[in-house]
């Protein structure tokens, strides 16, 4: 997942904060957050108490690993951040935690991270999530964000796993329920994070990044985003039409997917900085509240 948050705050903040920044706790929220919702909708009705055990230590295994991918992604783009307005305030960028403090503590996080899923949820998700961190903090951050302008399409799959790895907690397995989950977040990932990139463009351009504003231009972008958000839309059905949801969430999602289409049909007719930033934002609460419907839904009767 690409939400993304500014920090001048933390400009000359103490050492335990720059560690903390490294993990991108907004954005670690947010997985948690769907992986949290996939473990409550593995579960009919409400959970135990040793579901909501196994819950809890799911929820910090996953924070943990999801925490560790972060900071790895900072030590890999240490220089490429040095070079963008957007994150040249981090530790990394600055030169103010070293590629040996970063990396252990990335290696310690991610290894109490799969301790915990290991010993007290199951080996599925402990392998699922090691699997995660892979795919973000290699494939995505390695080997496809500086080569290809398709870059957060295919390194979007990894960041669509939180509800798969919660499903993957509670149950032991991973049913269809929890790809369709992982199939709403994959189709909402390009339109978030290209209208990041609209309005950062001069910052990717400047790292060097082939983010699709970058080597397609805006208006190829902003047609990318009005047609992503019309396919999410669609995608955002399928939790009704298999029998997953009732018409609670079908009126959420119906209503948010407009809302996020009529921001990008705009976004392609006129652009401006501005809507660009609200489109993002709007974007995270998309998300959140579709997946909030989904768990209001579940309990309804």
């Amino acid at each position: 997942m690409a939400y993304t948050s500014t920090a001048s705050a933390f400009v000359h903040s103490p050492r335990w904060q720059q560690f903390y920044q490294l993990t991108k706790p907004k954005v670690v929220q947010l997985i948690v957050f769907c992986a949290a919702i996939g473990m409550a909708l593995a579960v009919p009705g409400l959970p135990s108490l040793a579901q909501a055990l196994t819950m809890l230590a799911a929820i910090a295994g996953i924070w943990l690993v999801a925490g560790a991918a972060a900071a790895f992604n900072c030590l890999i783009e240490d220089g490429i951040d040095a070079r963008m307005k957007r994150t040249a305030w981090r530790a990394t960028a600055k030169g103010e935690l070293s590629r040996p403090q970063t990396l252990l503590f990335s290696a310690l996080l991610c290894g109490l991270g799969m301790a915990l899923l290991a010993l007290y949820v199951n080996v599925l998700t402990m392998w699922l999530t090691f699997a995660t961190f892979v795919g973000y903090a290699i494939v995505y951050t390695v080997v496809l964000k500086p080569t290809t302008p398709q870059n957060i399409v295919i390194g979007g799959a990894s960041g669509a796993m939180p509800p798969v790895l919660g499903w993957a907690a509670m149950r032991g397995d991973v049913g269809f329920e929890a790809w369709l989950l992982c199939l709403i977040i994959f189709l909402w990932t390009p339109p978030h994070f290209w209208a990041l990139a609209l309005y950062r463009s001069e910052d990717y351009a400047r790292a060097g990044l082939p983010m699709l504003p970058v080597t397609h231009g805006n208006d190829y972008t902003r047609l990318q985003i009005l047609l992503y958000t019309w396919v999410l839309l669609a995608g955002t059905l399928l939790p009704f039409l298999t029998g997953m949801s009732g018409w609670f969430y079908l009126c959420a999602a119906l209503v948010l997917g407009l809302t996020f289409c009529a921001y990008g049909f705009r976004l392609w007719r006129s652009y401006s900085e501005a809507l660009a930033r609200r489109t993002f934002w709007f974007s995270i609460w998309y998300l959140s509240l579709l997946f909030a419907a989904l768990l209001i839904d579940h309990y309804l009767p």
